[in-house]
């Protein structure tokens, strides 16, 4: 009888292994059949072990649990409500954020009313790329998109599960820098981000490639084009793939050689100021007829004065800025920089946004934000700065299946989203990840447009930072724009209306 026991136990288990490998919703328990159930298993009881022995819902960095099961239950189309009212605790937090609710909230559209879009899409308050005439410019269907995150940081899957999630949401995938993928051409509309190592569009020494850009332009389904300057994670260093995840195929697509570190470096090669940048810009867009954007972090304000002044005097410029906060995220980066070096967004948007008002030229960007923005609130604040675009990356890398279980730079990702390695690769299913991917990017925008609709307008655009409260430890607080300081009517078209919609004040010092 003893033997017939342990032959049912071992063929149970042998079941359930078998099950775990062959099943796609799961990315743990391919990689990991039986005893990845432990992980579920401690994340059932996981609020009664809390409770006494461990961190509270809001201490983890870089996303606490409460936001972290907020993605995920988006994601996964579940209740992803919160009982009991907050565990926060606004009276003790320095810098809390409180939006300031209007007594008579602005109606939502009802089902198959004009206006009503079931994938709640928040199209961008600008044309992409008008203001300078671009060949192709264009209006943004979704102000939410994906941010740059790179084929070899991202596994094959993962990348393809974005840019399939981007084509259900109806928003842009940003490539990363390291170039365009055929992983990338699943649907998905892109910004081709082209960073100091001119991935995809280099030559064989290394150095830019125009003709080699046109081609790839040609090819793929690229929308915008970007110049990374720096990300928030790391300004002022570039960028290192590991050669252990570099693949032949990430090879090919880089155009580099296997076997040794992937150096992106901290400066560009084609243009080595902000007058030779902008020649490089309007290269590329009478080129292409693509709009033609920057990413940086912020440091030092002279390089943003001096982009400003030669905008407004040459008629060259650039079509959007993106700010990345550095708060941002990276797969690798030195302790030091990720801690220490660049400014958070709040303070960084605000500093180059003023600088461009200042000069009247913010109606002539498009300005766009990413660190540790993919939630409604902080999403919404950053529209109340002046950003009309918003792009998130470590919050979509949460929905299809990161546990922020930080091993992006060991190539060890245990859920198959930031490795080269084929076993753990491949517990990402792509098709059902891209789903998630969409789950999450149509709620952020629903539950942005709740927090819009509760302040009383219309649009995300019309929002101020008058409509912010900002709470100190000490029973007090700060108009946002008090914190900031404001000035000026701003009007905006909204293709939701067609009309004028006026948006005041803007951001000035």
């Amino acid at each position: 009888m003893g033997w017939w026991i342990l032959l049912a136990i071992v063929v149970f288990f042998a079941a359930v292994a078998l099950y775990d490998v062959l099943q796609t919703k799961h990315a743990i328990l391919r990689n990991y059949p039986i005893i990845g159930h432990l992980r579920y298993i401690l994340e059932a009881v996981g609020p009664e072990l809390r409770q006494y022995i461990v961190t509270n819902n809001d201490e983890e960095r870089p996303f606490s649990r409460d936001e972290r099961r907020w993605v995920y239950a988006s994601s996964k189309k579940q209740n992803n409500y919160f009982a009991f009212g907050t565990d926060n605790d606004p009276e003790k937090s320095p810098n809390y954020l409180v939006l300031k609710h209007a007594v008579f909230p602005f109606p939502e559209p009802e089902a198959g009313s004009e206006g009503y879009d079931a994938l709640h899409p928040i199209a961008c308050g600008k044309v992409l790329g008008a203001a300078r005439g671009r060949k192709h410019a264009f209006r943004p269907a979704s102000a939410i998109y994906i941010s740059g995150m790179s084929y070899g940081s991202l596994s094959a899957a993962a990348v393809e599960a974005m840019n399939r999630g981007a084509q259900v949401a109806g928003c842009l995938q940003n490539t990363g820098e390291g170039g365009i993928s055929p992983h990338h051409r699943h649907g998905g509309e892109l910004i081709w981000q082209v960073g100091t190592g001119y991935f995809g569009c280099r030559d064989l020494k290394g150095h830019f490639s125009l003709d080699e850009l046109q081609e790839r332009v040609g090819q793929n389904n690229v929308k915008a084009i970007e110049i990374k300057l720096s990300q928030g994670a790391k300004p002022g260093r570039g960028g290192v793939l590991p050669a252990s995840k570099i693949t032949a195929e990430i090879a090919a697509i880089r155009g580099i050689s296997m076997g040794a570190d992937c150096i992106s470096p901290a400066h560009h090669t084609a243009f080595h100021d902000a007058d030779s940048m902008l020649d490089f810009v309007e290269r590329i867009a009478d080129a292409t007829g693509l709009p033609v954007g920057i990413k940086s972090a912020v440091g030092m304000n002279e390089f943003w004065i001096e982009l400003a002044d030669l905008m407004a005097s040459t008629g060259r410029g650039v079509d959007y800025i993106a700010i990345d906060g550095g708060e941002g995220g990276t797969g690798a980066a030195p302790l030091v920089f990720a801690d220490r070096v660049s400014l958070p967004f709040k303070i960084g948007f605000a500093r180059v946004y003023n600088i461009f008002h200042e000069r009247g030229l913010q109606e002539q960007v498009v300005f766009a934000g990413s660190g540790k923005l993919g939630f409604p609130h902080l999403s919404l604040f950053a529209f109340a700065m002046g950003c009309d675009m918003v792009g998130v990356a470590r919050e979509p890398m949460l929905s299809i299946g990161c546990i922020q279980a930080q091993r992006c730079h060991t190539g060890h990702c245990p859920t198959g989203v930031a490795t080269q390695n084929k076993w753990l690769m491949r517990g990402l299913d792509p098709t059902d990840k891209a789903a998630r991917l969409a789950n999450y990017m149509v709620t952020l925008r629903k539950e942005i447009m709740w927090l819009t609709r509760a302040a009383g307008v219309e649009h995300p655009c019309q929002v101020t930072l008058e409509h912010f409260e900002v709470l100190d430890e000490c029973f007090g607080s700060r108009s946002a724009h008090d914190v900031f300081g404001y000035r000026g009517p701003r009007h905006v078209e909204t293709p939701e209306s067609g009309r004028q919609l006026k948006r005041q004040p803007d951001l000035v010092s």
